[in-house]
């Protein structure tokens, strides 16, 4: 595959997929995840792979989710229940059976937080910053990013996170588990390959059958997910959601309280 939004690597055992739109913050358009997908299926099944490197070029973002100029109720022009694959996206990244690093660097907002947090494992720069935007969007993420991210840091915190909106720091991630260890931007790659140097030492077999097993308990949330997603499609033709998304286009505050009536 020609691929035109993604970087990909292969070097040493390890494989680096980096999304490459840092003009836009590293959001994700149709063409992107399709491009994941594929770097995920390519990477996950080489046998000379031992981990995957997920990240962001640039220094100011991981990712920010999916690209609101491509956006008009539903993704434009592609495949997937919205016109956006992200259950496929989500389904890869677990299946695969090599870890997979979030490299972590400036924002992990909305669709970005998502990813970082279906990652095995997530390690960030001190200027990452995490967070949610759904609610204030007109969107939501009805699977791994609601569900799973409960079981990742409890479900009063990952309530907050949804209902609020708010943003945290690395620091604040690290408490709460969304991230396992927090660097220095300037030695976020130095860490992450120490990360790497220790995983493609450990029997492959064995990190396979122990993703496989942290999966079981989870795997339930496939199934949400598919449901949220179709429901997710209906409520992209709504005007409800349309407020989000023009509201940002013209640069004023949503008014959501409109449709309580």
């Amino acid at each position: 595959m020609d691929y035109q939004d993604i970087l990909y690597e292969e070097k040493e055992g390890v494989a680096r997929i980096t999304i490459n739109r840092p003009q836009v913050y590293n959001a994700f358009r149709p063409q992107t995840v399709d491009e994941l997908i594929e770097a995920f299926k390519v990477a996950g099944w080489n046998k000379e792979i031992g981990v995957i490197v997920f990240g962001g070029a640039g220094d100011k973002a991981f990712c920010t989710g999916g690209d609101q100029s491509e956006h008009e109720g539903q993704y434009k022009g592609a495949r997937g229940t919205t016109g956006m694959p992200m259950d496929e996206l989500h389904a890869i990244i677990r299946n695969v059976p090599k870890p997979v690093i979030a490299r972590v660097q400036g924002y992990a907002i909305g669709g970005g937080n998502v990813l970082a947090t279906i990652c095995d494992l997530t390690i960030a720069s001190e200027n990452a910053i995490f967070g949610q935007v759904g609610p204030k969007m007109g969107s939501v993420d009805p699977g791994y990013g609601t569900a799973y991210l409960s079981r990742v840091v409890g479900e009063k915190k990952a309530r907050e996170i949804w209902y609020l909106c708010r943003r945290y720091s690395a620091a604040e991630a690290k408490e709460m588990g969304l991230c396992n260890a927090v660097v220095p931007l300037e030695k976020l790659d130095e860490e992450i390959d120490a990360w790497c140097a220790e995983l493609v030492l450990r029997s492959p077999t064995a990190i396979a059958l122990a993703k496989r097993s942290f999966n079981a308990d989870t795997d339930h949330i496939a199934g949400i997910a598919q449901l949220g997603f179709e429901a997710l499609r209906l409520y992209y033709d709504t005007e409800e959601s349309r407020e989000g998304v023009n509201a940002l286009s013209e640069k004023r505050d949503p008014d959501f309280r409109k449709f309580m009536k």
